[in-house]
């Protein structure tokens, strides 16, 4: 079952990078997608996260945020991967 990930991030964000950076091959192998949102884009964003990103979803269910947690972007996937 293919499920989009929303990675919500903001311009010059070197931790914003990094996450996007580890995430979207784990994401992507497990045939799932990453959607980037820039916070900065959406008035209703930034004000609900301002400076708290970058954060990782699953529709409103959060798995990350500030950086990687491993452990809990591994549980997602292997509940959310397989056959569909």
């Amino acid at each position: 079952m293919s499920r989009t990930l929303t990675f919500y991030t903001r311009a010059g964000c070197p931790l914003c990078e990094d996450m996007a950076d580890a995430v979207r091959p784990l994401a992507e192998a497990g045939g799932h997608r990453l959607q980037a949102v820039d916070v900065d884009a959406d008035p209703a964003l930034k004000a609900r996260y301002g400076w708290d990103v970058p954060l990782l979803f699953d529709a409103d269910v959060e798995i990350c945020r500030h950086e990687l947690n491993l452990p809990a972007l591994r549980d997602w996937l292997h509940r959310n991967s397989g056959p569909s």
